[in-house]
């Protein structure tokens, strides 16, 4: 993930912390490893990292990947996308891609359209290999 956020100025100190943790993370991080990398931070409950945690999300600093119940700084180039947002993480090291497809965006909305389906939020998680697992399995 090549991309790293500036700590927004109207973060509280909590919620620096933890998007710093993620920002320099070399992948996903669930609550619990956020929080032992913050104790020495003074952040020492649970309840204090996922605080954090919600927030950022909401305002698109972080996401949540559902099938690793763990968080990563966002990656896309246009942060703060209400959308379709992806992420390909490979089995084999962990790595995490974000990325956006407008053809699989439009035809979601096409979908939701005819169906009367309201979307409020589309998040899509894609399992398999990296191209350098791949290699090194080769």
């Amino acid at each position: 993930m090549a991309h790293r956020h500036d700590i927004p100025a109207d973060l509280t100190r909590n919620q620096g912390l933890v998007l710093e943790a993620l920002n320099h993370s070399g992948g996903p991080l669930s609550a619990y490893d956020i929080l032992d990398l913050l104790r020495g931070d003074g952040l020492r409950a649970p309840l204090q990292i996922y605080r954090a945690l919600d927030k950022l999300v909401e305002r698109g600093l972080a996401h949540r990947l559902e099938t690793l119940n763990a968080f990563v700084a966002c990656a896309d180039a246009h942060c703060h996308r209400k959308g379709l947002i992806a992420f390909a993480i490979c089995a084999g090291c962990g790595k995490v891609d974000e990325f956006a497809d407008p053809v699989i965006e439009e035809r979601l909305g096409d979908w939701a359209e005819t169906t009367g389906f309201k979307v409020e939020r589309t998040t899509m998680e894609i399992r398999g290999q990296c191209a350098a697992c791949l290699q090194k399995a080769a």
